[in-house]
């Protein structure tokens, strides 16, 4: 029997796979406190995509968001997550850049962070550890499972071998964005891992997009690993991860011991049902086995990207023909690592393939950069006919000829005009534009307007119907008027 920590990922992973990014600091502040008390070891809790996501779409300052979450609970260690190259910028972004987030993160109260790179630029992981230990931050050096002909037990293990050699890393975290690891792989993976890691925790994470990775957790914890990534039941499954209720549960029916309190499961799960629902956003998802899923293994938020990209052409009955060349194109791209950036620059690509009827007859730049090995090593080759296609398109030899810059963190300061390394990623993340609409719709708002009761819930339909964001209500004992929140 073991002791198994548990890692909260409903404010993180759960609203990144269900939400889109878009919980805003007063959708969770309410129980904030909770969940502090809950006895994660860590509560994971942001990222760069989000920072982009509460600019450009909630018109949130995701730096004052931070700091209240952060405030609210003192007992838990907050984690951040951050791709070594590519982090603050969609393409490859400068290493001083990088080490500005890093940086401002801790300043801000982070002290933990998962360092993940897709093709294993393992000296920029520990580069960027080293900087979080400056800091007294704890590190978890990832490494992003996926199911190819190139990606085998050694490859991984590999992989181990050199982040944990690190003094600087302290867990290995096996992540599972696709949910496709099963008994039979974990039971020569996680050995092969575990020789290799020097003796450091191993850390699971799997997206239950096929509904097995309960199933995996409980086989994983069978060889090893201690810490797994849970989620409240509401933001859990589908492309989230399994619901910290069951696999609590499973853990105790086994003999294994943990730290939670579980009888603060069901307010914070009961809070953020009817958030979700309440937003219009996915709550409470399940997955079914698909072998497709296997082919493709397109994370559950990127599936909703491709939606989308077609219902703009038109086109949504293909979304089957794209998954289908997702895999084609992975194939010949050298099986990249299905997790962020290359799950867009997969993805994206099979849509142009499909919507324009020609393969790879319009090309994004990134795909070029990735194929000139600006992001590093590819795992296997790319094919050969593919790359000559590439770099033969009307951009390929001009992206391919231009290497990404290194700026210094003065010279970035001085091309974003800019003193404070705070406005300096807000700046690198989101053209001006979007800052101007997050500034001028003022302070970050601590509860989320739809939480209310019953009555105000009929006051805000009868303002929708009337299509005002004022309803006053008259007798002859009270006048009252009320105004929408903005």
């Amino acid at each position: 029997m073991a002791h198994i920590e548990l890692l909260d990922e409903t404010m993180r992973d759960g609203q990144q796979s269900l939400w889109g990014m878009r919980m805003q600091a007063g959708m969770a502040l309410p129980v904030a406190p909770m969940v502090d008390r809950t006895g994660y070891r860590v509560v994971d809790l942001t990222g760069s995509s989000m920072f982009e996501c509460l600019i450009k779409y909630c018109y949130e300052n995701p730096w004052d968001g931070l700091d209240l979450m952060v405030d609210a609970m003192p007992r838990s260690l907050i984690r951040a997550g951050m791709r070594s190259n590519a982090s603050v910028t969609f393409g490859v972004t400068p290493d001083a850049l990088m080490d500005a987030w890093m940086r401002q993160l801790n300043v801000h109260g982070c002290r933990s962070f998962w360092v993940y790179d897709v093709l294993f630029n393992n000296d920029k992981t520990k580069r960027l550890a080293k900087l979080a230990k400056e800091f007294g931050a704890e590190v978890a050096g990832a490494i992003m499972f996926t199911l190819s002909p190139v990606h085998t037990d050694e490859y991984y293990a590999k992989q181990a071998d050199e982040l944990s050699v690190s003094d600087d890393i302290d867990t290995i975290l096996l992540y599972d964005t696709a949910g496709v690891l099963e008994k039979e792989r974990l039971t020569t993976l996680v050995p092969a891992i575990k020789a290799k890691s020097r003796g450091k925790p191993i850390e699971f994470h799997s997206n239950n997009l096929l509904g097995q990775s309960a199933k995996a957790y409980l086989d994983a914890v069978d060889l090893g690993v201690t810490i797994l990534h849970t989620a409240v039941r509401p933001m859990a499954n589908g492309p989230s991860v399994p619901s910290v209720e069951i696999i609590t549960r499973n853990l105790e029916l086994l003999g294994h011991t943990h730290n939670l309190d579980t009888s603060l499961f069901a307010p914070v799960a009961d809070h953020f049902e009817k958030v979700g629902t309440a937003a219009g956003f996915l709550v409470n998802q399940h997955a079914e086995y698909d072998v497709m899923s296997i082919q493709h293994q397109v994370p559950g938020g990127m599936v909703g990207t491709l939606k989308a990209q077609l219902v703009q052409h038109g086109m949504s009955e293909r979304l089957d023909a794209v998954l289908a060349e997702t895999a084609v194109v992975r194939r010949e791209l050298g099986y990249p690592g299905m997790a962020t950036p290359f799950s867009q620059l997969v993805g994206t690509q099979a849509v142009l393939n499909i919507i324009t009827g020609k393969r790879y007859s319009s090309i994004p730049d990134e795909v070029i950069q990735y194929a000139a090995g600006f992001y590093g090593q590819t795992a296997g080759p790319i094919d050969p006919n593919i790359m000559d296609v590439i770099m033969s398109s009307p951009r390929g030899k001009e992206v391919s000829s231009q290497p990404p810059a290194q700026p210094t963190i003065e010279e970035l300061r001085k091309e974003y005009g800019t003193e404070d390394d705070d406005e300096l990623i807000l700046r690198a993340l989101v053209a001006g534009e979007g800052l101007d609409k997050m500034r001028t719709s003022g302070p970050v708002k601590t509860t989320y307007p739809y939480l209310s009761s019953p009555e105000l819930d009929q006051v805000a339909r009868l303002m929708k119907i009337a299509n005002s964001p004022v309803v006053q209500v008259k007798s002859a004992d009270f006048e009252l008027s009320l105004r929408k929140s903005s």
